[in-house]
């Protein structure tokens, strides 16, 4: 072989490359220098080092940084080790594992549940060993990314209905049905990461027993905090124990660490086990995550409080914005999405604010649709009063010089 292929290749995607740095839409990673928390600490491209509130992490619940889970962490690898080097059917599972699984279960008020390394790989392999051919996935059009290459590596039948759109979700199932589906299974995210909504789950529940369909709810931005108790989408409906699977992380409320799980009935559980691809080929959850989520979990039963104050701060975070006539989509959420829609705007924006000591990130496509560019705000527990205030401060200031 000459390279010749390789180099055409390399090529092209250095064009690309450059084509997106030219039009303000290369993703640059700011390098932190210490632990996440609500002032984190980050280089900056000359090399000094700035103090920032930050406004952009999953860490609802601020245990992040928490010293208890930390020690909890350290404890647990003190016992059980570093890293298991396995994965679970081999010689993977210990008694922490076990524990994991069956307090998570409780806490989503399912059968069973059973841990991913990742919550990515917990949607990624949910679907394919409980579907086929002879069924279908009706999914809603905004549902997070794992879940859309979740469902492509199934073989069932696809349909998307219009964002949290119970009319277009009965159309799409009945057509399902129609079509001789053997097995049917709504699949939606329980709060949108990027829009910060809440799915109609009640909705989708009656739906579901009109069509004898299961619903399956990634709550990856719902599990802490969202509920009176913080135990999600289903808790914050009043449909604790009515979901089929539930599918969540511990990378963001729940310690902000890696990993996550699925939790349902107990015999879809069962069969995850024998057959998901992504728990049966990749290493267990390391020990320290395993043991850091459990005082997470905790923590969120001991301090209901903590539930509560991601979502009024950013209610306050809404309605000073609102007052100013910045344009914010609507939700109940801890994320607040700012609307820029213009992509290069965006970019710059979270530039300006970082120079005011807020740190946040502008979202465009691919993440978001063109035209739909935007800052999204993520408040937290660990989060003052003076944090939100002087956040907003810099966002409407920051807003009239750009004249949005």
């Amino acid at each position: 072989m000459d390279g010749t292929t390789s180099s055409n290749l390399t090529g092209d995607l250095a064009g690309t490359l450059e084509e997106l740095r030219s039009r303000g839409l290369f993703k640059r990673e700011r390098i932190l220098t210490g632990p996440q928390d609500a002032v984190i600490h980050t280089r900056l491209a000359d090399g000094t080092i700035r103090e920032v509130v930050n406004f952009c992490a999953n860490n609802y619940l601020g245990l992040a940084n928490h010293p208890g889970v930390i020690r909890a962490a350290s404890q647990a690898m003190e016992r059980f080790g570093f890293g298991y080097a396995s994965v679970r059917f081999i010689c993977g599972t210990s008694e922490l594992h076990r524990e994991l699984e069956s307090r998570m279960s409780a806490f989503l008020g399912t059968e069973e549940a059973i841990l991913y390394a990742a919550a990515f790989d917990a949607n990624g392999g949910v679907f394919e060993p409980l579907l086929d051919e002879r069924d279908a996935i009706i999914s809603d059009a905004l549902n997070h990314a794992s879940i859309i290459d979740g469902v492509r590596l199934c073989k069932a039948q696809r349909y998307r209905y219009a964002h949290a759109d119970l009319t277009d979700l009965e159309t799409q199932l009945r057509a399902a049905r129609d079509a001789g589906s053997r097995y049917r299974l709504i699949a939606t995210d329980g709060v949108f990461s990027m829009d910060g909504d809440i799915a109609p789950l009640p909705g989708i529940v009656e739906l579901a027993r009109k069509y004898d369909a299961l619903v399956m709810v990634d709550d990856c931005h719902a599990t802490g905090y969202l509920g009176p108790t913080g135990r999600g989408t289903a808790e914050h409906f009043g449909l604790q124990g009515k979901i089929d699977i539930i599918t969540t992380t511990f990378g963001k409320a729940l310690g902000g660490a890696s990993g996550g799980c699925v939790g349902g009935r107990r015999e879809i559980v069962e069969m995850l086990r024998q057959r998901s691809r992504p728990y049966l080929f990749s290493n267990t959850l390391a020990p320290a995550v395993a043991g850091g989520t459990l005082r997470a979990l905790q923590i969120v039963e001991e301090e209901p409080e903590r539930c509560r104050r991601p979502l009024e701060l950013a209610r306050r975070f809404r309605e000073r914005l609102s007052a100013e006539g910045l344009d914010l989509l609507p939700g109940e959420t801890a994320i607040v999405p700012v609307m820029v829609y213009d992509e290069v705007q965006a970019l710059e924006m979270a530039e300006r604010l970082l120079e005011r000591g807020v740190y946040v990130i502008g979202f465009a496509f691919p993440v978001v649709p063109r035209g739909k560019a935007r800052i999204r705000v993520q408040l937290s527990a660990a989060h003052t009063t003076e944090q939100v205030d002087r956040a907003a401060d810099a966002f409407i200031a920051v807003a009239r010089d750009q004249a949005l």
